[in-house]
């Protein structure tokens, strides 16, 4: 009888827990779909590209925008916190937003910079014959 309320209890834990993990769980988000369903009040992870442009510092924090991979739709946003060292215009970033007023602020310290691949696709004319 033990047994069975003891793995009884271990299933309804290992459950919650799952549960918990998942449903907290919040995807990053485009500019453009940032743009459609943002709400004030709320954070999001926000992932896009660096703007070119759009990197200015006043004081400690730096403003930039985040644009759509393919698209033309750009956010921009103040944050606070450390900035990677690869950070840059063009680079792949994610960084929790959360709006304000009629802008979005970033969380302090969230900033995250994507590698860029060291594998790329070569041009034509350097591509070797098979």
């Amino acid at each position: 009888m033990r047994l069975v309320v003891a793995l009884g209890a271990a299933v309804l834990l290992a459950s919650a827990l799952i549960y918990t993990s998942f449903s907290a769980a919040s995807p990053a988000l485009t500019p453009s779909q940032l743009l459609r369903s943002g709400q004030p009040g709320r954070t999001y992870l926000l992932t896009g590209t660096v703007a070119k442009g759009s990197v200015h510092h006043q004081g400690e924090v730096l403003d930039f925008a985040v644009r759509d991979r393919g698209g033309s739709t750009t956010i921009p946003l103040a944050y606070t916190g450390t900035v990677p060292d690869p950070f840059r215009e063009g680079r792949e970033v994610i960084v929790t937003v959360e709006k304000q007023g009629g802008g979005y602020v970033g969380e302090r310290n969230s900033l995250i910079t994507k590698c860029p691949s060291k594998f790329k696709t070569a041009p034509p004319s350097e591509q070797q014959s098979s």
